[in-house]
């Protein structure tokens, strides 16, 4: 199918998303698409000093020419995330103009529109001017919320203007970024495999057959197709206000470390025969919820959400029996979940190699951490989301201490 076809294959599917145009020179469709879904509505067009620059002004004056009563507001910050209180700002300028929103910008900018429209039981419209993110489309907004990275659940925008000359023109970096954003799938894909046979989240096909991510995750309900472990490393980044020379590391360059070493734990568990688990010795020794709770709390005691990890372990704790029949289904299926994970999963070698192509780190301190800071990460990246995850499986499977150890030991992907 060409890209055409594909959009129109996931706009069958997609629960929010009406239309999507993609092109070149097509940033006059706005308007159009404005009074479709909006007839009799005013615009707030919601930009920063970059995006007003690039498109923002075109599409305000396409606005306005087209009879549309359009107002504008401009982060002028040279630098923000997707804090709540942007939000509450967002919230108020919807409040006072009765507006609807048209997001123009990237992945912040269109977070903050999304989940402030969710607010005012409204849809809006988003103009990406970067590839930098998959998210465009996605059911839901990552938002930073009483210091924790929160995704929270809203409709994706109800048109789509994406125009190739404006998107192309975005710095090389932000493509970088958006290529590994979206290389994350690859291992998030493999969780959610896993999370699917132990029943704890199962595979939706239309979701799983969708190019298209953001059309997947409004397909599922859920950033599920998106992200999973990979992510995480990059959440703690936010949540501890990670730097480097001076500013904040994009969200794509920081998921990229994150899917680099979520392929190599997938090459790690790939070298384990897991047909060959003792069921009973591991739920004999599996902790109690308390325990598990305990264990969040002393890991988290002095990150800035202290409550995250014992919040998000007492939603996916299993008990006993629960573990039990999550290990022997693994354990009775490993030989053909082991071949659907291999089809997954790039090795380390691999993606490390697309990404240098693409001009995306591929190694810790190009994003300034180390290797022993990822390796201090797992005990919170395991913990810190309700989402069934592979460490989840290797804690039930009482082999997690040398699968990540054999990450970062000798001739490991990221040896230390």
């Amino acid at each position: 199918m060409d890209s055409k076809e594909r959009i129109a294959a996931a706009l069958k599917v997609a629960t929010d998303t009406k239309a999507f145009e993609l092109g070149q020179g097509i940033l006059g469709y706005v308007p159009a698409l404005f009074n479709e879904f909006f007839p009799g509505r005013k615009a707030l067009l919601v930009a920063d000093r970059n995006t007003w620059r690039v498109a923002g002004a075109e599409v305000f004056e396409a606005l306005k020419a087209a009879g549309v009563p359009t107002e504008k507001f401009l982060f002028e910050e040279e630098e923000f995330h997707a804090d709540w209180d942007h939000i509450e700002l967002l919230d108020k300028e919807l409040d006072k103009t009765g507006a609807i929103a048209v997001s123009v910008g990237s992945g912040t900018i269109n977070d903050l529109c999304k989940l402030t429209s969710h607010h005012h039981k409204q849809s809006y419209l988003t103009v990406p001017t970067a590839a930098s993110v998959d998210g465009y489309t996605s059911f839901g907004a990552s938002i930073t919320y009483q210091n924790a990275k929160q995704t929270f659940e809203c409709p994706a925008p109800v048109a789509v203007v994406a125009d190739v000359d404006v998107i192309a023109a975005a710095p090389k970096d932000m493509t970088a970024a958006g290529y590994a954003d979206l290389a994350a799938k690859v291992p998030a894909g493999a969780e959610w495999m896993i999370a699917d046979i132990v029943g704890a989240e199962p595979i939706q096909p239309a979701a799983e057959g969708l190019i298209l991510s953001g059309f997947a995750m409004q397909a599922a309900r859920s950033s599920r197709p998106a992200s999973c472990c990979d992510h995480l490393f990059s959440h703690i980044l936010d949540m501890t206000h990670h730097r480097f020379k001076g500013k904040f590391v994009s969200h794509g360059f920081q998921v990229a470390i994150g899917t680099l070493t979520m392929c190599a734990v997938f090459d790690e568990c790939l070298k384990y025969d897991l047909s060959d688990i003792d069921v009973d010795a591991c739920v004999a020794a599996w902790p109690s919820l308390a325990e598990e709770q305990a264990r969040a709390l002393k890991i988290f005691e002095n990150f800035p959400a202290p409550r995250l990890g014992y919040d998000q372990i007492s939603q996916k704790y299993g008990d006993a029996e629960t573990v039990r029949r999550e290990l022997t289904v693994v354990r009775d299926n490993w030989a053909s979940l082991k071949e659907r994970l291999a089809g997954q999963v790039w090795s380390f070698a691999k993606m490390q190699e697309m990404f240098k192509i693409a001009g995306a780190p591929y190694e810790p301190g190009h994003i300034g951490i180390t290797r022993a800071d990822i390796r201090d990460m797992f005990p919170k990246v395991q913990l810190m989301r309700w989402r069934y995850n592979i460490l989840d499986l290797a804690k039930r499977g009482r082999f997690y201490d040398p699968l990540v150890a054999s990450v970062f030991s000798k001739g490991g992907a990221w040896e230390i």
